[in-house]
Formats: C-alpha cells, structure tokens, sequence
C-alpha cells in the first residue's frame, strides 16, 4: 500500500512478469519463430539415459499387410536408432528408444508412425512422419455421432462422389487424409491440421457441409496472393452460408386429461362380463352351440366376401359414352352451305357460257330446227 499526494491509499501493483529479462533475440527480426530446425546429433552427443517404449494394437485385417511391410518400417526407424517390434500374437506394435538414439522427440514420431499403421494408411506414406516439417492428427468420428445410419451418411458426405471432396480437400489443405472406420486420419504441417480437423467435426455434428469449407478456402488462396491484403480483415470478402431449417412434422403431443387423485375404475375381466350377459350360467353344451353358431356365421360371411371378389374380375368395365357432335342447328347450317355452293356454281357457269358465245353459230344454230323437235312432231 502507497500513499499519494492526497493521501488517498492506492494499492500496490503486483509485478507481474518480473522474471521476464529481454532477450537480445527478442526483437531481431531475422529470426523466423516458427520454422522448425533441423535435429543436429551433436545436440545430444550421451544419447539417453532412460528407456521409453510406446505400443500399440492393429486390427487382425492388417496383420498380413504389416507382415509385408514391417522390414521397410523397421529400416527407417533404424536410422534413427529406433528399435521396433511386431507382436502376431497380441496383435501389436511397439517402438522403443536405444543406447544408439540421439533425438529425444524421434520416439513420438515413432508412435505416430505405429499408429497411422494402425489405422489402414499405407507403409510408404507413413515412414513421412518421421520428418520434423510433418505431423499427423487421428481423429475420432465414432463419437461425434450416435445414430449409425446418419454417420455413415455423414461420413460418405466427407469423401463425396468417387472421393472427389476429399481429393479436393487434400489439394487446398495439402494434407494427406484418410478415412477408414470411425476415423479420419491426416498428413501435414501444424495450420492445414487444424483446418482439416474443423472441417471433419463441422461434417460431421452437420454444421457445415464440407463443399462450403472448400469455397472458403478457394477464396483465401485467391487473397493471399494479394499483397495489399496481407493486413486486412478478409470477412467481406469470404462467402457466408446461413443454415436453411427445413419444418419437419411435428409430433403431435397427446392431450393432458384432468389430475384426479383418484386411480382409474378396473376393467372387467372375461368372468365378469359373462356374468352380466348370463353366458355364465349355461350349460357346456349350449355353449359348444353357440359357438359353433358363431363360427359358422363368420365362415359363411368370409366366403360370400371371397365370392364377390372372384366374380369381381369377370365384371365388364364400364364403357366411356359417345357424345354426339353433330347438333341439329350443325346439320341445318351445313345443308344452307351446300344450297348457296350450288347456286354460286350455277351462275359462274351461265357467266362463263355467255362469255364464250360465237355470234355466228349462235344464229345459225337458232335458224335451223333442232332434230330432237323435228323428230317429236312428225311422230
């Protein structure tokens, strides 16, 4: 506590960060933080004091694949000074640490190395891990979702057509990414995993379909070439999707009866009802009777009902009726077409005749009689 001029009482700031000393690297700007150097042997020339050994388990579907590549794996891991061993009995892999190993993070490699084996990815890509520019992620979808049948459709949505999303995944991320079972395994530097397993989990808890991811991304590639983006914000320029909600039918909720303290009446049982119709008190044989009144009743019904159907299918069907198109007002306006037809044929002709008339055969034809007359009036 400090007193001030006023004599108001200020409390005491805590030095925080005071073992924090600059460095004189601190702000040295040829030092690049994030690449990662290469291991030197002569870092750890007395090698390791201790043992560490990691193993783990495969499926017994690998186990004839990994017989095949065990001596290529067991190769690399020998440069390092890594001794591995591949147990067929239990079904298991394990790697550990030698007098001859110098880099203490290479056993961490080498348990990813076992563990991408594991899970189906090939020997040959694999033995990559070993280099310090890779890393590798697994990543657990089994419990991302419940229902079988929704994650396997999820799952095939993640590798689309004939793998075309996850090839494209992979060209964008530059990722090496594999699925098989209830994982995803993948291949590449720190930023490009991370981006890998956002687009796996948003898949596959369906918050965003992985198509969109791929536009996103698209679109950043396109900006990082642009220098005068560099210290921008990109969020104008990057798609927004808005998830559509489909109505789904709701589940009718059954009506709340009245709370009555009281339980509800019991139903009768087979005695009882019986008795209130008196069919308790009958004789055996009247009732072998009736029941076998009741049983005849409903044959007799059954076949009538079959007869019905049987003659059902020798029923005609009934014919659509022809509609009459010619009405009479039709009739009597086609028969006044026909007459005004004639008429006009008529005197196109007598036009055509007069026309054509010579002057002087027209005389000579009206002096002389014509045979037909001549004919009628000597007979």
């Amino acid at each position: 506590m400090e007193n001030s001029e006023n004599g108001s009482v200020e409390p005491k700031q805590k030095n925080k960060g005071k073992h924090r000393k600059p460095k004189p690297w601190d702000d040295d700007p040829n030092i690049d933080r994030w690449k990662i150097e290469k291991f030197d042997p002569s870092w750890n020339e007395g090698g390791m004091l201790e043992v560490t050994s990691f193993s783990t388990l495969f499926p017994q579907y690998r186990e004839k694949y990994l017989q095949e590549a065990w001596p290529i794996v067991k190769s690399a891991l020998k440069d390092y000074g890594i001794s591995c061993e591949l147990n067929l009995v239990e079904g298991s892999m394990t790697v550990s640490t030698t007098r001859k190993t110098k880099d203490p993070y290479i056993v961490v490699k080498a348990r990813d190395l076992i563990k991408l084996l594991s899970r189906s990815v090939p020997a040959p890509q694999a033995i990559k891990v070993l280099n310090d520019e890779m890393q590798c992620d697994i990543i657990k979808i089994s419990n991302l979702v419940r229902n079988k049948e929704r994650f396997i459709k999820r799952r095939q949505r993640l590798m689309g057509p004939n793998s075309s999303t996850l090839k494209a995944l992979e060209i964008l991320t530059g990722c090496y990414i594999l699925i098989q079972g209830n994982t995803v395994s993948a291949m590449g530097s720190f930023k490009p995993l991370k981006q890998v397993r956002k687009i796996v989990e948003d898949c596959m808890q369906n918050v965003m379909h992985p198509i969109f991811h791929i536009k996103i991304l698209m679109v950043r590639k396109e900006l990082e070439k642009d220098p005068t983006l560099a210290h921008e914000s990109w969020d104008r320029f990057l798609p927004k999707f808005k998830k559509k909600n489909i109505n789904q039918n709701k589940v009718k909720s059954k009506e709340k009866r009245p709370y009555t303290p009281y339980p509800p009446p019991p139903q009768p049982s087979k005695i009882d009802i019986q008795l209130q119709t008196g069919e308790y008190f009958l004789n055996d044989k009247v009732k072998s009777a009736k029941k076998w009144q009741e049983r005849q009743e409903k044959q007799t019904e059954k076949t009538a009902e079959n007869k019905r159907k049987r003659e059902a299918a020798f029923i005609p069907p009934k014919e659509p009726a022809v509609q009459d198109t010619k009405s009479d007002d039709g009739g009597k306006d086609l028969a006044a077409m026909a007459v005004s037809l004639k008429k006009k044929a008529k005197e196109y002709g007598r036009q055509n005749s007069a026309e054509n008339v010579n002057a002087e055969a027209y005389i000579a034809e009206s002096g002389e009689p014509s045979k037909k007359k001549s004919k009628r009036k000597h007979s």
